[in-house]
């Protein structure tokens, strides 16, 4: 049985580093998985626990849960002005330097829900380019793919909203197999020798509802991840990054629907 790395815990509160290829918690999307976040913390610890957010399958990195339910709902009901996360991804070519991608976005097709919200909904995220390289993996009609790392905040909380704005920048997230591109996700998969999302959530920070202190919590990307990372000589580069400030974002003409 995997034994979840605990980032943080308090009397209120249990953050973890959830592994690649992991779901949160059992869904009808299973599909055979043995293993989900939510069941093994609650047996790691023994205590019933509730995820705050979640992260997708494909995702690695730093999941909350609270264990009570107001604490759940206090954390909840916090905006992203005050509840930041931070994310890493590998993505094709060389992305900006700093960039906002304001562009909004459909609501995904649920199959499993009854009314399917379809109308485009404002969404704005910020990437900073953290490095660049080049690897000798055929792209097209070039001998050679580049490739960089990037940092990711969001202002706005749409589903799959960083791997569709890097598929709108013509930047998709290695390993996506939803919104990036199949071809080169094969042949990096073998010149990495393994296959995920290259997507990790690396840095939250957030009011604690009973301190009212504000909490920040870090964890770097492990696992084939980081073994990307140090192949291309990237370690240095996101170690310093941890420390960047905060993207302060300009909420003032961004509607929340």
């Amino acid at each position: 049985m995997t034994v979840l790395k605990i980032l943080y815990q308090d009397e209120d509160l249990v953050v973890v580093s959830k592994p690649e290829k992991m779901l949160t918690h059992r869904t009808e999307i299973a599909n055979g998985d043995t293993e989900f976040a939510l069941q093994l913390l609650r047996d790691q610890i023994g205590r019933r626990v509730s995820p705050v957010y979640r992260l997708d399958r494909g995702t690695s990195g730093i999941l909350m849960f609270g264990l009570n339910r107001e604490i759940v709902s206090a954390l909840s009901q916090q905006t992203h002005e005050t509840f930041h996360k931070r994310y890493y991804a590998v993505v094709r070519g060389w992305a900006p330097e700093d960039i906002e991608v304001r562009h909004a976005l459909k609501p995904p097709v649920d199959p499993y829900l009854r009314v399917q919200k379809t109308e485009a909904q404002d969404a704005l995220s910020y990437l900073h380019r953290v490095a660049e390289s080049e690897v000798p993996v055929s792209s097209g009609k070039f001998d050679t793919t580049r490739l960089s790392l990037v940092l990711l905040e969001l202002a706005t909380g749409r589903r799959h909203q960083l791997r569709r704005h890097l598929k709108h920048l013509a930047h998709p997230i290695i390993g996506d197999a939803t919104y990036g591109k199949g071809p080169l996700n094969r042949v990096l998969a073998e010149y990495f020798g393994g296959d995920r999302l290259l997507l990790h959530c690396g840095r939250i920070s957030f009011i604690h509802p009973r301190t009212q202190k504000r909490l920040t919590i870090d964890d770097q990307p492990s696992g084939l991840m980081r073994q990307v990372i140090e192949r291309l000589e990237w370690g240095n580069y996101l170690h310093a990054s941890y420390s960047r400030d905060w993207h302060l974002f300009d909420y003032s003409d961004l509607l929340i629907k």
